[in-house]
Formats: structure tokens, C-alpha cells, sequence
């Protein structure tokens, strides 16, 4: 591998024949970092994503050569982190770098996988459950009833993401601990809503689509039985319809791409030839037993390479739910001011107390008796004064008493009163020096996470540059070298001779190569024709058998109400059964009418059994007249 020029040489072991060539954008052997991986080849993507083009990413290659790995990586330790994780860090920081008052984010998560052609909803409670793929002309394709959830933290999308990992359809081979069983894909939808230049809200979408394609296998070096050799041949099947639709778009003369030969083409669609932004990761090994593989993996990527696709910006899309959330926060914001004008007043309830008047008679009495009682109670009196007077001392001591306490007590409470004054003041001065701490910590924080946006895009824009100068000094190196020999003025006829049989000889190696290029790729064509060819036949002999058993098994009529019944869905392509409708009293079929003196019609009798009701008929008839 050459990381500078991209390319990668390919020669088969034992072999003296010319080592094959591919270039690419980049390329990264196994001293290469994640990082570097995620800031030279998908960050351009996701920086795209975020002002609204589509973005996908996705893995392929033999299995076994680390597609998972370069997805998803490991959380510890960081720098083992892949491209699904740091893409979220970078999703999150333009977010959070992002001025919320002339832009605002609505972020949504989607992880399912296609097992055996079967596509499932791995955050769904039953992930096992099948899921119907559909069309709309304004939107495209999309899966019914699948799970979209609201995120608003890089910790939500990890959360989604180990779910998803949990999920998925995973099995031991002999080739791999932790096959991949199916194909995953993790979509994100990034919406943004801002001012435009006529006041109205401006929305954009942008989906980042994070495919982890299941390997391609043989069962030889597998030995993949029962299950997983049904799995494997899904699998390479998927594989294969991804390849031809690749080749179908690479190939000016073709007029037809198979994208419906595969639920995974037409989920990726827009991917291959379409609305978006695509970076395919090409997977090899360095095990020389699996040189086929690796020479297959990387003629497809070389092939995928020429693919022009058309992104454009989604403005305004019509399945947006920021604008349905907007809405729902004004029409929230309209409610709260209506109960802050109107607030409903609980009324206090009053206690009314009535007095109750006692009425008491006295009764007479004699001089004498009045005499004692006025000297008792005089005595009494002088009694009762003498006790006030020794009460109202006690009371002016008390009284003297209770004003030192409560002197006591004012000045107590106004030593406390000053002490919590000062305690409050202590407490705003220590939270405003945390929050002044905190928003400084969070300057810092924003502040790093900008400069690391900000060096990613350069490291990007660097190699973007440097990739275009490597291609154009290679152009340019060809053009004057064929330049330099054919002008050169020589001063013998031996030196030209050697100059220019050097230059024959290049142009020969080259020639050489070519050939041998359309040697395999003729090679190759024949062999997936033999392959198509193959799946044709087992199609026909499975539909010979079908036929065997509807001519034997099946009645004549039932097949037809069968034929009758059966309706073609283009979207998910298979045969449905629907029932006829009912007949209603006015287009019902009025009762046929029996001939006179008979109990049978004879309308729907067939002619070959019409006599022998009719003798049936007139045997009853004459028994019935001798009875009488």
C-alpha cells in the first residue's frame, strides 16, 4: 500500500505475473488511526449532512476484514473509537457551537438491519418482527412503521446505538467469532429551522445514513451449515445485486439499474447514483488464501469510484417535523399566557359566630339576712381588693420581667437577622463565582470543541487538496514524459532507440495489463452469468414443481377464483390475496325460474343429466296422480 499516492498492489502468491494496480482517494494500512480515517474521509460528509445534503457511509469487503470495527470501533479507548461515535461528537459540537437563536437543530435516530431479506427495527420491543418497504414519489423509499427517536445529547445516541448493537443478528463462523448475520444501517436526520431573507422559517434535512454491510462468504471457508449457510446465501446474494447495480451504473451502455433486485439497493438507492453524498470503506485482509476475495473487493470499489452522483441541499421537505414541533411549542406558549391573564382566584370561607344571651331571676330576702350577706360581702371585697392589689404587683413584675426578655430577644433576633443577611450575601457572592466559573469552564469547552471543528476541517481540506494535486501530478508527469520523449532531440540513433524502447516498453507492460484486465473481467462476467444463469434454473424447476402441484392438487375452479383474487404490489413485489367484494340487493343476480310443475330449475342444468331429472320429474307426478 501507498498512502501517498493511493494506491494499492496486488500480486498472487507463487505467482510471477504483474501485480495489479488500483488507485483510490485514500488509502490507510494498519498503522492507520480511526482518526484519521473519520477526519480525512467521512467528516467532509457530515459537515454536509449538517447544512442539509444527504450523507452515507458504508463498509464492504470479505468478512472478517474489520467493516464493524471501522463502523462502529471500541468505547475504550478513545482512540479506538469509529466512525459512528465521533460522528455524533461532531454532529453535537456544531449544535452546541451554533448560535440557537438564528438556528435551531432537531436531530432523530433510526437503526434497523435486513436479515435474510427480512428488514427489522432493532429499537423496537420486538426486534424480530418484519417490516413492509415503501414508495412515494415526493419522498422516496422508506420502511413503514419503523422507529424514529428524538435525540438531544451525544449519551442519547450511544444509548441507540447499544441497543442496535444488542439486537442485531450476530453468529460464530470459522472465519469469524462475531459475524455480522445481516446488513445494519443507522440513519440520522438532522433538521434546522432559521430566518430567511423574507422573515419565514427556513427548513433543511439532511440524512446521514452509517451502513455496516455483512460480509461476503463461501461456505468452503466457512463451512457454514443449515441456518448459517442460509444466512450466508442471503447475504452474498444482497452482495452480489449491490455489485451489479454498481457495474449497471458504472457502464455508459446500460439502460436499466436492478435496484429492485434487493431490499438493500433500493434502501440505498439515493446512495448509489442519487441524492447524496457517498464515501464507500473497501475492507481487505492480508491472508494470501483469500486473494480472490481481496482482488473482487477491490474491483468493485474501483468500479464504485466512478459513480457520479447528484447531491443537492433538501430544502423544505415535506416529511419535516421541526415545523410540526414549532407549532406545538407556540400553540403551548398561547396557553400559559391565558392562565397567567385569567387565574382562577380559590374563594375564602368566613366562620360567623352568634352570641347566647343567659337570663337569671333573683328572689327576696329578709333585713337581717341582708345585713350579713352586705358585710360578707364587704369582707369579700376587701378580700378581693387585697388579692388585686398583690396580683397587680406580680403583674408589674412579670410585666418588667417579660420587657427584659423580649429586649433580650428583639436584640437576639436582629444579631441573627444581620447574621443570615451576611450568609445570603456570602452565598450570592460564592454562586455568582460558580456560575461565573461555569460559564467560563463552558467558554473553554466550546471554545476547544470549535478549535477541534476547525483543525478537522483543515486536516480535511488538506488532503481534499493534497488528493487533487496527486492527481493532477500524475497527469501532469504522464503528459510530459510522453512529451519529453517524442521531442527530445537526441544526439545518436542508439540513444533514441533506447529512450524510445523504454517507452514501448512501458506502454507494453500497460498494454499487458489491460489485457489481462479483460481477461478477468470477461472471466468475471461469464462466471456471474453462470451464476444467473444457475439461479434461473432453480427458479424454473421450483416453478415447474408449483405447477406440478396446482394441476394435481387443485381444482380447476379454485385455482380460477385464485387467479381472480391474486393482485400484484409493485412496492414490496410479491402476490396478494384479495377477496371479492360483496354483491349488493341491487346487483345481485335475479333467481333463476323453474319450469312449470317441476321442482328443479332447468336453466343451469347441463344437457348430458337434463333427462334423467326430467324422467325423475314425471315419475313423481304420475305416482302422485294414483294416489288420488
Amino acid at each position: 500500500m501507498d498512502e501517498k499516492r493511493g494506491e494499492v498492489r496486488l500480486r498472487r502468491p507463487d505467482s510471477s505475473e504483474q501485480a495489479k494496480e488500483f488507485t483510490f482517494d485514500s488509502v490507510y494500512d494498519d498503522k492507520s488511526r480511526q482518526e484519521d480515517i473519520y477526519v480525512n474521509s467521512v467528516f467532509p460528509v457530515v459537515e454536509n449532512v449538517l447544512i442539509g445534503y444527504n450523507g452515507t457511509v458504508f463498509a464492504y469487503g470479505q468478512t472478517g476484514t474489520g467493516k464493524t470495527f471501522t463502523i462502529e470501533g471500541y468505547d475504550n479507548p478513545p482512540d479506538m473509537m469509529g466512525v459512528m461515535p465521533r460522528s455524533f461528537e461532531t454532529i453535537f459540537s456544531n449544535i452546541q457551537c451554533d448560535n440557537p437563536e438564528q438556528r435551531q437543530y432537531l436531530v432523530r435516530a433510526s437503526y434497523m438491519e435486513l436479515y435474510k431479506e427480512d428488514i427489522r427495527d432493532l429499537l423496537s420491543p420486538n426486534p424480530k418482527a418484519k417490516l413492509e418497504l415503501h414508495e412515494k414519489p415526493d419522498t422516496g423509499v422508506y420502511v413503514k412503521d419503523l422507529i424514529m427517536t428524538v435525540v438531544t445529547s451525544v449519551q442519547e445516541l450511544k444509548k441507540i446505538q447499544m441497543i442496535g448493537r444488542k439486537n442485531r443478528t450476530t453468529a460464530e463462523t470459522k472465519m469469524n467469532d462475531h459475524s455480522s448475520r445481516s446488513h445494519a444501517i443507522f440513519t440520522i436526520t438532522i433538521e434546522t429551522s432559521e430566518p430567511g431573507v423574507d422573515g419565514k422559517p427556513r427548513i433543511r434535512a439532511g440524512k446521514f445514513h452509517l451502513v455496516d454491510l455483512a460480509g461476503s462468504e463461501r461456505q468452503s471457508k466457512t463451512e457454514a451449515v443449515g441456518e448459517r449457510l442460509e444466512e450466508a446465501t442471503k447475504i452474498n446474494l444482497s452482495l452480489s445485486t449491490l455489485c451489479h447495480v454498481i457495474s449497471s451504473l458504472v457502464d455508459s451502455r446500460s439502460s436499466f439499474t436492478p435496484y429492485r433486485n434487493s431490499k438493500l439497493t433500493r434502501l440505498l438507492q439515493d446512495s448509489l447514483g442519487g441524492n447524496t453524498k457517498t464515501v464507500m470503506i473497501a475492507n481487505i485482509g492480508p491472508a494470501d488464501y483469500n486473494y480472490d476475495e481481496t482482488l473482487n473487493t477491490l474491483r468493485y470499489a474501483s468500479r464504485a469510484k466512478h459513480i457520479t452522483n447528484k447531491p443537492r441541499i433538501n430544502e423544505d421537505p415535506k416529511d419535516a417535523m421541526i415545523r410540526e414541533f414549532q407549532n406545538e411549542i407556540e400553540r403551548l406558549k398561547a396557553e400559559l399566557a391565558q392562565i397567567d391573564r385569567d387565574p382562577n382566584a380559590t374563594p375564602e370561607t368566613l366562620l360567623r359566630q352568634q352570641a347566647i344571651l343567659e337570663k337569671m331571676g333573683g328572689a327576696k330576702l329578709s333585713q337581717d339576712r341582708l345585713k350579713e350577706l352586705a358585710e360578707e360581702n364587704k369582707a369579700r371585697a376587701r378580700e378581693v381588693e387585697a388579692r388585686r392589689m398583690l396580683i397587680r404587683q406580680t403583674t408589674q413584675e412579670v410585666t418588667t420581667e417579660k420587657q427584659k426578655i423580649l429586649e433580650n430577644l428583639k436584640k437576639h433576633e436582629e444579631e441573627n437577622l444581620k447574621k443570615m443577611e451576611d450568609m445570603n450575601e456570602l452565598k450570592r457572592q460564592l454562586k455568582k463565582k460558580e456560575l461565573q466559573l461555569h460559564l467560563h469552564n463552558e467558554n473553554l469547552e466550546r471554545e476547544k470543541k470549535r478549535k477541534l471543528l476547525e483543525d478537522q476541517q483543515m486536516q480535511a481540506a488538506l488532503e481534499e487538496e493534497r488528493i487533487k494535486q496527486r492527481r493532477l501530478a500524475d497527469s501532469l508527469k504522464q503528459k510530459e514524459e510522453e512529451r519529453v520523449v517524442w521531442q527530445q532531440k537526441f544526439a545518436t540513433q542508439r540513444e533514441e532507440v533506447e529512450a524510445k524502447s523504454k517507452v514501448l516498453n512501458r506502454m507494453w507492460k500497460k498494454l499487458q495489463s489491460l489485457k489481462t484486465k479483460m481477461r478477468e473481467t470477461e472471466e468475471l462476467f461469464w462466471s456471474e452469468r453462470e451464476d444467473t444463469m444457475n439461479q434461473i434454473c432453480d427458479f424454473n424447476r421450483e416453478a415447474k414443481l408449483l405447477d406440478l402441484i396446482i394441476e394435481n392438487f387443485i381444482p380447476e375452479h379454485e385455482r380460477k377464483k385464485i387467479e381472480k383474487c391474486a393482485h400484484w404490489d409493485k412496492e414490496n413485489e410479491i402476490y396478494r390475496l384479495v377477496p371479492p367484494k360483496p354483491k349488493t340487493h341491487l346487483s345481485r343476480e335475479k333467481r333463476p325460474v323453474s319450469a312449470i310443475g317441476l321442482k328443479l330449475s332447468l336453466i343451469h342444468i347441463s344437457e348430458p343429466t337434463r333427462p334423467l331429472y326430467i324422467s325423475y320429474a314425471v315419475f313423481c307426478l304420475k305416482k302422485k296422480k294414483k294416489k288420488k
